[in-house]
């Protein structure tokens, strides 16, 4: 078992409408232990209920981003309840970044592998240093990166996902910007710029819009495509009836900039 101080693993960081949560398990290149898990899954509970951040930032310190799950602790059990439970944690963490409220950016400045790899696919937004590499690695210990495999596969194209899940070969920071992983690969000097803009951009939009259009777009994901419409049409008309979006088309209409009820 590790002896990870918990109340560390997660730094939080809050400027602006913009929290940042930053892994901290450096020396062990911020492998998701069960405390690191819980203590993410711990900080992302919080700022679920908390109307004033706007954006949250996911980082990490040291040399990598996140190197997947901690498999000497993993080694130091043999019940397969103990792993049923462990994965079910790690899907639980990784929907409910994609079920909280604000958007996610991934702030990759290094490798991210297996379970991190996955970590990075299940934000909404990621930007990575052209130094970062990506690989889904677990083949390589005898292991197939299932659940990683889950928000590969919604990321980035079938063949593509399959080659690395086979392989566990890294792709570049370039490449995953290709394959469609990441938004973006940028210098390592520009990273944290890149990063502002896009979170400015996303506070400078009315966050009633911002909050229902991410729950719609991952609710219309898993639908047909007759049902998505339905839902989205009925979102759009909703949409229509707030304050924010009057606003919004007024000031369109007056060439003006809108000043919103929901911040």
């Amino acid at each position: 078992m590790t002896t990870d101080n918990s109340e560390n693993l997660v730094l939080r960081s809050d400027r602006d409408g913009v929290t940042t949560l930053t892994l901290n398990r450096p020396d062990q290149y911020n492998a998701l232990s069960e405390e690191m898990i819980q203590a993410l899954q711990s900080r992302l509970t919080e700022i679920a209920e908390d109307d004033g951040v706007r954006v949250v930032i996911l980082a990490a310190n040291g040399r990598a981003f996140c190197a997947g799950h901690d498999l000497k602790q993993m080694r130091g059990n043999s019940e397969q309840d103990y792993f049923r439970q462990l994965f079910a944690d790690c899907g639980k963490l990784m929907t409910s970044i994609i079920n909280l409220p604000q958007p996610v950016i991934a702030r990759v400045h290094s490798i991210a592998t297996a379970a991190g790899c996955q970590l990075v696919a299940s934000c909404d937004l990621a930007i990575a240093s052209e130094k970062a590499r990506f690989a889904v690695s677990g083949i390589n210990v005898g292991l197939f990166c299932a659940t990683p495999s889950v928000a590969l596969a919604r990321n980035i194209g079938r063949k593509k996902a399959l080659e690395m899940l086979f392989t566990g070969e890294f792709i570049t920071a370039a490449e995953a910007e290709r394959e469609g992983l990441i938004n973006r690969a940028v210098a390592d000097d520009q990273l944290d710029q890149t990063i502002e803009r896009l979170a400015r951009s996303i506070c400078d939009k009315s966050s009633i819009a911002i909050r229902n259009g991410k729950a719609m777009f991952y609710q219309q994901l898993e639908m047909g495509v007759n049902d998505a419409y339905q839902l989205a049409s009925d979102s759009m008309a909703c949409n229509m009836m707030w304050d924010d979006s009057k606003e919004g088309i007024d000031a369109f209409m007056q060439k003006r900039a809108p000043e919103w009820k929901h911040k």
